[in-house]
């Protein structure tokens, strides 16, 4: 099961953060510092797996990592995943995110967090792995693009009838409308 996903850039600022098991506010910035400092000083050149630290569980979890230009991605997963399928997980996550954002950058993570969440929603939820299929991922990222759209041609509805009621002379309708004669009220009896 996956712990934690932790995205931070170059320079330890976390650019994502999402936890599928409860920590505290203070322990999750303490893990976040604490992962950065395992996989920052690392060389390029060896494993894209270690023991996980001290905070997120120690020996009985993994942190599996990948380092793409200026964002380091980080999965905090206990023995029962797959190294390999989470590296190909981190794979398809940003790869994803590149064909969403056309080349993804630190400020695609930053302006755009909710959009990030949801494709991370579409590959992980609860700490279980959903899809895998980048198709998949990105049809469902357009299904909900066109949904966003629809919303957002509704709710300029309400405006387009507002400027629509006031370019209606209503003074002038109100003189125009006919009344039919009334009979005399003296012609009642009570």
């Amino acid at each position: 099961m996956i712990k934690a996903i932790l995205v931070f850039n170059n320079h330890g600022k976390p650019r994502l953060t999402k936890f599928y098991y409860h920590y505290p506010e203070d322990m999750q910035q303490q893990i976040v510092r604490e992962t950065f400092q395992l996989v920052s000083k690392r060389d390029d050149n060896v494993c894209n797996f270690l023991e996980g630290g001290s905070l997120i569980g120690g020996s009985d979890y993994k942190l599996i990592y990948r380092h793409y230009a200026t964002l380091y991605f980080v999965f905090c997963v206990d023995s029962s995943e797959s190294e390999l399928g989470i590296l190909d997980l981190i794979q398809v996550f940003v790869e994803t995110l590149d064909k969403c954002f056309e080349n993804v950058c630190e400020l695609d993570l930053i302006f755009h967090v909710d959009k990030v969440h949801y494709i991370l929603n579409e590959l992980v939820m609860g700490g279980m792995v959903l899809e895998t299929n980048m198709t998949e991922i990105i049809s469902r990222i357009e299904d909900q693009n066109k949904l966003e759209k629809q919303e957002a041609g509704l709710s300029a509805a309400p405006a387009r009838a507002v400027s629509a009621v006031k370019n209606i002379n209503i003074p002038q309708q109100i003189k125009d409308i006919k009344l039919p004669d009334l009979p005399h009220i003296g012609s009642f009896k009570f």
